[in-house]
């Protein structure tokens, strides 16, 4: 039921490296010197342990020495979609939305593939086997034409959290003078100012979201609110869908 999904590189990075070493529960109050002596980073309470990375890097590398040679020898134009994409398929764990994603054929774009781990590979990469180009300018036509060519379906947006995917979406509707329905769940707020913080009817400002258009913004974490959601909604049609089908 999902068309298209933006993301950011974590959002990548985070959903592959699970699959090749776990990510433990920690408290959001650890102090960082001590973490560090121990080898682990932190997100928020997550601790992630560098093996973790360097078993991305043996994992990671490899491909991107496939995928250079098929640059060179069969002409492949790399987008960060195509990448993600061929990831999901080389990962090959059915624990991975981004495997699932890749064997329904629904895109994964990431508008800042090289901010996290994954662009730390595409560094080191760049020493031990140059050449690898990546082309994001297909992929913003890619997205872009996503929305612009849903016409004369409507199209929805369901945005967790903010930052670069948020906007990324918004302006890819932009483009067919707005979406039809937007839901926002993050815990963001306008004062600041932030694209993150701002609630759909700044968006229906730039004509990213129809005037007409049914919205709402939920000042909630996504991962509690979504998955409520999802089990009103989605899951609860797809419940239906498979017992019909039955």
């Amino acid at each position: 039921m999902v068309d298209v999904v933006v993301t950011t590189t974590g959002g990548i990075e985070e959903d592959l490296i699970k699959c090749l070493a776990p990510t433990y529960k920690g408290d959001f109050s650890l102090p960082g010197a001590y973490l560090r002596s121990k080898g682990l980073n932190r997100i928020g309470n997550l601790l992630v342990p560098n093996d973790n990375y360097c078993k991305f890097e043996d994992w990671i590398l490899p491909i991107f020495d496939r995928m250079l040679e098929e640059q060179s020898t069969k002409n492949i134009l790399w987008t960060p979609s195509k990448v993600i994409a061929r990831l999901g398929k080389e990962i090959n764990d059915q624990s991975s939305y981004l495997y699932w994603a890749y064997k329904n054929s629904v895109p994964v774009f990431c508008p800042g593939l090289t901010d996290g781990s994954l662009g730390d590979m595409l560094y080191f990469h760049s020493f031990r086997n140059p050449g690898l180009v990546i082309d994001v300018v297909q992929d913003i036509r890619a997205m872009n034409g996503e929305a612009v060519h849903a016409s004369p379906r409507k199209t929805g947006m369901i945005i967790l959290g903010g930052g670069l995917p948020k906007h990324h979406i918004c302006n890819a509707n932009m483009m067919r003078n707005g979406a039809d329905y937007a839901a926002f769940i993050n815990t963001a707020q306008e004062f600041d100012g932030s694209d993150s913080g701002a609630c759909p009817d700044e968006a229906v400002s730039w004509g990213k979201i129809r005037g007409s258009a049914k919205t709402v913004k939920v000042h909630c974490d996504a991962t509690i609110a979504f998955p409520l959601l999802v089990a009103e909604t989605f899951a609860k049609a797809a419940k239906e869908f498979h017992e019909t089908d039955i």
